[in-house]
């Protein structure tokens, strides 16, 4: 890790970051351990429960968009990227905040010609497949244009 990925700390790919850096193995390595510490995290304070990896912990509740981003990486699905210019360059999910406070906003995006939108039904799919097994609510909605995008927050179990 470079010092000033040191000094920042690792953040997940939102999807509108740059492409994969240079380094996938080094990366894979931080996902891995980010992934691993989270899992963790959700044994730690969720002890009481019978599955406590089944259900985000309360660090993951007060920050939902980083743990959906962190779940769907660390499961090896492709974030999508935006180059120097902001122009999207790559295909893969991409995670912002959701319409209600505490959910997350899941999309697939692409540069234009891509297949993106074609390729969006079926690899949504596999973030829900993800993030249900995590524990999280995940619902598909068709938007403007009848893109699809998914909603996700934690099931009312795991915010009380």
């Amino acid at each position: 890790m470079s010092a000033s990925q040191q000094e920042r700390g690792f953040e997940p790919a939102t999807g509108d970051g740059p492409e994969n850096p240079a380094d996938a193995e080094v990366r894979a390595a931080e996902v891995r351990t980010a992934f691993e510490g989270m899992l963790q995290i959700r044994r730690l304070t969720r002890a009481d429960l019978a599955d406590p990896e089944g259900v985000p912990a309360p660090w993951e509740l007060n920050r939902p968009l980083r743990a959906v981003a962190l779940a769907l990486e660390a499961a090896g699905i492709p974030a999508s990227a935006v180059g120097t210019s902001g122009e999207r360059v790559a295909s893969g999910y991409r995670v912002c905040d959701g319409e209600a406070p505490g959910s997350v906003r899941v999309e697939w995006a692409g540069p234009p010609g891509s297949g993106a939108a074609h390729d969006e039904e079926e690899a949504l799919g596999r973030c829900v497949t993800v993030l249900r097994r995590l524990g999280w609510t995940a619902l598909s909605y068709c938007g403007p244009r009848r893109r699809r995008f998914l909603e996700v927050e934690a099931p009312p179990s795991a915010r009380s």
